[in-house]
Order: structure tokens, then sequence, then C-alpha cells
């Protein structure tokens, strides 16, 4: 991800963090793994992740914003942000990523989702025992990991959907009825619901309304002064 150097200062200060994950593990994540292998170990219980307003959940979100923030400075008349991702480094699910952005660029306006170069994050594939699971390391690195074996218990585009709702800026929130997409597991596997609900859209679109970038750079300058 590409930022400018008193941003991405500013938002490390903010975080914090030295490495976040959040989504569908209590631990940092590990090495996903090169090919599509059965997994040695079972797949956490649900989406079973930190707390809905944890500092990964900031870092994650805030990681993206650093390079949005400049696409917003650079075009502030456009009538959405555009976040692009790269799927090459998770093809076993290529088609529940694709799903899970025609979803998403379906239920909002503010920000849309679209595959290329230069990607702000990315989507990759493997084995681990915590499950699925979005990181960063709070300086623009983001990915998006999906676990072979909880992405079999779990309905894909589903897990896929609620991993990049983090991308968007949505916390977990497993309390939450089958309706809500950042419930996550909490309903079990049985839920298959693969899209947000009134209140989540809602949510995405007030946090990238056009005032937004500004709205997020005051808010770190705030943070940073009172250091």
């Amino acid at each position: 991800m590409r930022m400018s150097t008193s941003m991405s200062a500013r938002t490390a200060a903010a975080v914090g963090l030295s490495v976040a994950a959040l989504g569908l593990g209590t631990a940092a994540p590990a090495t996903a793994a090169p090919a599509h292998t059965s997994a040695t170990a079972t797949a956490t219980a649900g989406y079973v992740a930190k707390s809905a307003e944890s500092d990964a959940s900031r870092a994650f979100f805030e990681a993206v914003v650093k390079s949005v923030a400049e696409k917003r400075a650079a075009n502030p008349r456009a009538a959405a942000v555009t976040v692009v991702y790269d799927a090459s480094g998770a093809p076993t699910f290529s088609a529940q990523i694709a799903r899970s952005t025609q979803i998403w660029n379906s239920s909002v306006s503010n920000v849309q989702l679209q595959q290329g170069s230069n990607a702000d994050f990315t989507y990759r594939e493997g084995n681990d025992p915590r499950g699925s699971y979005a990181s960063t390391d709070g300086h623009g690195n983001g990915y998006i990991f999906l676990d072979y074996a909880q992405n079999q218990e779990y309905d894909s585009t589903r897990v896929t959907a609620h991993e990049t709702g983090h991308v968007l800026g949505l916390p977990d929130h497993y309390e939450g009825p089958c309706s809500e997409l950042m419930s996550g597991g909490g309903p079990g596997p049985s839920c298959t619901n693969p899209n947000p609900d009134a209140n989540e859209r809602s949510r995405v679109e007030q946090l990238w309304a056009n005032g937004f970038a500004a709205a997020m750079d005051k808010a770190l300058h705030k943070v940073a002064a009172a250091r």
C-alpha cells in the first residue's frame, strides 16, 4: 500500500501495535500454507477472536485508511473510494472472493472493491488451526487469510464476506443473529447468510462518506497530540 510518510507515522502512533489479527483467531497468525492440503488440526469453533472494539480491529482498518486518505485527497469529489485487492494468493477461493466483492459493491455506494495491481490488501489461503482472520502490521500491509478447514465447516462465502467486512471498518459482533454478517460463526455452521444487514450497510456508508478522510486525519492528530 502506498501512503504519505506523515500519515503513516500518525497512524502507527495511534495504533501502537506491531502485529494485529482479528476475525477468526486469538493469537498472531501463522504463515499461510503454499498449497491446498488437508488441515492437520481442527479449526476453531466459530469465528472466535478478539473483542469487537479491540486494537486489532482498529489497526487493520487504519492500515487501509492510510491509502484511502491519499485517494480521497487526490479526488475529493469522487462519488466513492475504490479499495483495490489482490486475490491471486487465494486461488481456491476465487469464486467466493468474487461473490463477496459483488455483495459488498451492491450493498454500499461510498466505497467500492476492485481487483487490481498495487493492491490495498490481499487474500491468502492455507491451513491454520485458528481458522480465518484479517491481519496487518499496522503499517499498511494488510491481508485476509482464508483457512481450508474452516471454510469447509462454515459457509465459505459468508466467511469471506465477513473478513472483507473488517477491511471496510466493521468490528466483530459474535452475539448477533445470523442476519448480521459480522456475527461470524456465533450463530453456528448452519448460518449461511453472506449479506450485511441494514445497520452494517449504514455503518460502512457513514465511515466512507466524503468527509471521512478529513475526520480520520483530525482524530489521528488529536491522538498524537495527547501522547
